[in-house]
């Protein structure tokens, strides 16, 4: 999958947020570890409040200059001049408010106006086949974003056993991302709450405009 001339730049260090096998001990060519670290770094941020840790490993990366490598640039600034209260507030607005945040990031809430929908079945079978089991203290739904980014990862990776080829992280791109993703994203961007998270919208998004092309050609 030939996206690593347009994410190389980032020097994403994703070592801290990932698990499993080594990747490099796996042979996974370096844009497939590259694709891995944005997209657990994504799942890391909307999972939950950042930590001073997970700003400080974004703050201390640098890009090129290419459209991802300039919004990744504008987010780890944006890191580095953001203390961990106001981005939690920032969280907090967004994604718990009281009684509900500004954005529900779930694919069925986004594909049907409802939670636990079609979507969330269809997951849970591709989840089911893949041998993923939901964490017993995780009470979300599995089709959060975050879930989703972090199972596409896994997939790179080979966190289910062995990395999965081109055509099964397609599918599932496919399946569970694609068709909501660009809306959630651009949503992130333009709510109100959104600061330290609209930087990260603008990268979620280049990121999954890269991988959409590449998967296009695939």
């Amino acid at each position: 999958m030939d996206s690593k001339a347009e994410i190389e730049g980032s020097h994403l260090d994703g070592s801290p947020m990932s698990h499993g096998p080594d990747p490099a001990s796996l042979g996974l060519a370096e844009e497939d570890i590259l694709r891995a670290d944005v997209y657990r770094l994504l799942a890391r941020f909307l999972a939950h409040a950042p930590t001073r840790e997970d700003l400080n490993i974004v703050a201390n990366t640098s890009s090129d200059e290419t459209a991802f490598g300039n919004a990744a640039n504008t987010f780890a600034k944006l890191c580095q001049q953001t203390d961990t209260e106001t981005a939690r507030q920032e969280y907090h607005e967004l994604f718990i408010g009281i009684g509900r945040g500004e954005l529900v990031p779930y694919a069925s809430y986004y594909l049907t106006g409802f939670l636990n929908e079609k979507p969330l079945a269809k997951l849970r079978n591709d989840m089911q086949a893949f041998g993923i089991e939901k964490a017993g203290d995780n009470k979300d739904p599995e089709d959060h974003i975050a879930t989703l980014f972090e199972i596409m990862a896994g997939l790179i990776l080979g966190d289910y056993g062995q990395p999965a080829d081109l055509a099964t992280q397609k599918q599932f791109f496919e399946n569970h991302i694609e068709r909501w993703v660009t809306h959630f994203l651009a949503d992130l961007k333009a709510a109100k709450s959104s600061v330290l998270y609209a930087s990260l919208a603008e990268v979620g998004a280049q990121f999954i405009a890269i991988e959409e092309t590449a998967f296009s050609m695939s």
